[in-house]
């Protein structure tokens, strides 16, 4: 796979691994839908509607290094943020689901946050012998990376935006194409999943193709409140058929927490 946010993925993930990897060899321990309106308002259930986090509750409601045991966790920089006017779909039904794909922002939220949390390769220090070499720097790729994106909306636009990605999911399971920085992939397949936390949450499991080669990802879509928060995750061995790509529950869990 060689698009952009991909390959961005399994570049910060293969960097993880190989850092740890080469601790464990060296016998050492490894050291802004519409803008949110003032006032309240009457939602579609008949409650008041919950006004947007500002850029200040947004941040401290991200999460931070040590929420999630074993996974890294880092601000996300300018090379892992894409726009949402530089994503499109060969099918306008399935914009929304390219766009939170790439953790684009959708419509214009009042703020916003990315995070960058990469599990921990299950490699310990002096596992590596000559015999488990090839088994070891296997397992040293079997992580996940997790680009985490959250916006805050009023309420009722955050449910218009949780309510547009269960509508694209459901229109394009059959499959579509997604095209950002020239780039041009094709998602195959779209299995729903099964996932729970916050108010809403929706996930699913993609098939991803390009250029011949194929690799599986996961999203989690996240509603609290007026917070959406989007999960894109990708493993290294489960691209090369080594490993097995799950949900980040923990990662999905803790981000709930923090917003609840």
């Amino acid at each position: 796979m060689r698009a952009t946010a991909v390959r961005r993925t399994a570049l910060a993930a293969s960097v993880a691994a190989l850092a740890l990897l080469a601790t464990a060899c060296g016998g050492s321990e490894p050291s802004k839908g519409d803008e949110a309106k003032d006032g309240a308002k009457e939602g579609a259930a008949g409650k008041p509607a919950v006004k947007a986090l500002t850029a200040a509750e947004l941040e401290k409601a991200s999460l931070v290094q040590g929420d999630v045991e074993a996974h890294k966790i880092t601000k996300a920089g300018p090379e892992d943020t894409v726009a949402a006017a530089d994503v499109s779909s060969d099918k306008e039904a399935c914009a929304p689901l390219a766009r939170a794909f790439y953790g684009a922002e959708e419509g214009k939220p009042a703020a916003s946050t990315k995070r960058q949390v990469i599990s921990e390769p299950k490699v310990e220090a002096g596992d590596m012998t000559e015999e488990n070499a090839e088994d070891t720097l296997a397992s040293a790729f079997d992580l996940t990376s997790t680009l985490l994106s959250l916006s805050s909306y009023d309420s009722a636009t955050a449910e218009g935006n949780i309510a547009a990605l269960r509508k694209a999911a459901t229109d394009c399971a059959g499959g579509f194409s997604v095209t950002t920085a020239g780039e041009t992939q094709k998602i195959t397949k779209i299995t729903e999943e099964k996932v729970s936390g916050g108010d809403e949450a929706l996930a699913w499991t993609l098939a991803a193709e390009q250029d011949g080669e194929s690799a599986p990802l996961t999203l989690v879509a996240l509603r609290q409140g007026g917070t959406v928060a989007t999960f894109t995750s990708f493993n290294l061995a489960a691209a090369s058929g080594k490993g097995t790509l799950e949900l980040p529950a923990a990662v999905v869990a803790a981000q709930a927490a923090k917003l609840a």
